[in-house]
């Protein structure tokens, strides 16, 4: 199909059409953040019941983002080719027959899989209720679109590990997915109902192949390199060495072909602005040490402090809360405050939250474990806006969707490679000092004889006494082990914020960061 001409915009919608069309398009977006953050949680269940170890089960959070940030530069040309409204039910339905698919996945091989193609099909579902949001409403009320869309997207975060933890304690896992089924349905419906007459005109759009198909086996070979390293022992292992060949062979034809292509899957030549390259690579890795905390933490509370998956949930949750107050806070600022002060402001909270987490005690109660989450949720309301302002300022209003996909394709890319990394440090550094903690310690010791005795008056017996200490040693390590990363989370954050004021002083309206979160 294809049209000529331009055709005229659609009136907006109104009364209870605008209210129900809406809700539906909001429902669409929530599904998909929401399965960003619900299965962090639920994550050691999830091993757990398939049998296998967490760090394996990591898979499941890197499949999804890896799989979501290659499809990313797709939705531009899949809106163009089939229509907004179209190609976001399409989403919506494929996303939601690929949740149904994870809720019955019978093993950990089947729910990556799924996973993937869950990943695959919500490309366009966050752009595409963005584009649609602010269609149906009249051009005043324009903002108020955004801001609906906005409070969703941070919405989700807190539901996600509420909602995680207690469908994992109370229920069977895969009801974290099978949830999405009639929340998807429900909205692919309402909005084809109220939105298939507002379709966008169509044209045939060349699309780069090659451009693609090198993308995803670079990105797919690295993840899957890095998923599985750990427990090939790396380049000991010639399977991860080819992985790697494949890596570097193929990330630099990709470079090549997207210089030199007419219409590039990504617009590698953006990266030429300074605050586009400057902004994306500063975006790209505040997030990835956010999201591989946003990982860990969870998976350290199940599996060595003892928390349920419902309390490891109500944790987390907080930092959502208080990016939705602050958020409306910081967006007026934006029109008359430099991006980069805003930026340093956040990167700044993000480094007090993880410095905090590492003063971390085995007996830490759960108010010491919120606060430092408090102080992220201060960071989250501003790190999105300031750091999307950057990158955008002095890009063409005609280059601004590639912009923005570049942007959203590093950024989710970059959090699943950071999950994979911070699971194979956090066990690197465990063992380490599990092995420094057994140097110092011997059953000749004073101390651990008076242990064993304590041990043995309170019903355990030699060898269960040493199990017990033999525990409490590999707790000591997993918490140091934490610690750790949390500092070095803390100080890489620093090092950002020098990276920030490299760039040009950038102010914005508050708008352009809409499409990014």
């Amino acid at each position: 199909m294809s049209t000529t001409g331009a055709a005229a915009q659609p009136a907006p919608l109104r009364g209870g059409a605008l209210a129900v069309a809406s809700i539906a398009l909001a429902l669409g977006t929530f599904m998909q953040v929401l399965d960003s953050t619900i299965a962090t949680v639920a994550l050691p269940t999830i091993a757990g019941n398939l049998g296998v170890s967490t760090t394996q089960g990591t898979w499941i959070i890197t499949s999804f983002a890896v799989a979501n940030g290659v499809a990313v530069p797709l939705t531009g040309w899949l809106m163009g080719r089939y229509g907004v409204v179209r190609t976001f039910v399409t989403s919506v339905l494929l996303f939601t027959l690929a949740s149904f698919l994870c809720g019955i996945a019978w093993s950990l091989p089947s729910l990556v899989v799924f996973r993937v193609l869950q990943g695959a099909v919500s490309g366009p579902m966050i752009p595409g209720s963005q584009a649609l949001l602010i269609s149906i409403f009249p051009r005043q009320k324009q903002a108020t679109a955004l801001g609906i869309w906005s409070v969703t997207t941070l919405v989700a975060p807190i539901a996600g590990p509420i909602l995680g933890g207690h469908i994992s304690d109370n229920y069977h896992w895969g009801w974290i997915f099978l949830i999405n089924v009639p929340v998807g349905l429900v909205a692919a419906m309402l909005c084809w109902r109220h939105l298939a007459s507002r379709e966008t005109p169509t044209r045939r759009l060349p699309i780069d192949r090659i451009g693609l198909a090198l993308l995803v086996v670079w990105v797919g070979a690295l993840q899957i390199m890095l998923d599985t390293g750990k427990d090939a022992d790396w380049f000991a292992s010639p399977v991860i060495v080819a992985e790697a060949i494949i890596v570097v062979v193929a990330c630099i034809a990709w470079v090549i072909w997207e210089l030199t292509d007419a219409h590039p899957v990504v617009d590698l030549s953006l990266f030429r602005k300074r605050n586009f390259a400057l902004g994306t690579v500063a975006f790209c890795l505040g997030y990835a040490v956010f999201f591989a905390n946003l990982l860990l933490l969870p998976v350290w509370l199940q599996t060595n402090i003892g928390y349920t998956a419902t309390w490891a949930g109500l944790v987390a949750a907080p930092a959502g809360l208080v990016a939705i107050l602050l958020t409306p806070v910081a967006t007026r600022f934006m029109a008359r405050v430099d991006a980069r002060w805003l930026s340093t402001f956040a990167l700044a909270a993000f480094a007090i939250s993880y410095f905090m987490r590492a003063g971390y005690t085995n007996d830490a109660g759960f108010g010491d474990f919120v606060l430092p989450i408090f102080v992220q949720g201060i960071a989250m309301s501003t790190f999105f806006i300031a750091l999307v302002t950057i990158a955008l300022d002095g890009v063409e209003p005609e280059r601004l969707p590639s912009a923005t996909g570049i942007s959203n394709f590093a950024r989710i890319t970059a959090g699943g490679f950071a999950a994979s990394i911070v699971t194979t440090l956090w066990d690197r550094r465990e063992a380490l000092h599990q092995t420094r903690l057994a140097e110092t310690s011997s059953i000749f010791d004073p101390g651990m004889q008076q242990a064993l005795e304590q041990l043995d008056r309170s019903g355990f017996t030699g060898l269960q006494g040493h199990g017990v200490l033999t525990h409490e040693l590999m707790q000591q390590a997993y918490l140091l082990a934490s610690l750790d990363l949390f500092w070095i989370s803390g100080w890489l954050t620093v090092a950002m914020i020098g990276l920030v004021w490299l760039a040009r002083r950038a102010v914005s309206g508050g708008g352009a960061h809409a499409g990014m979160e």
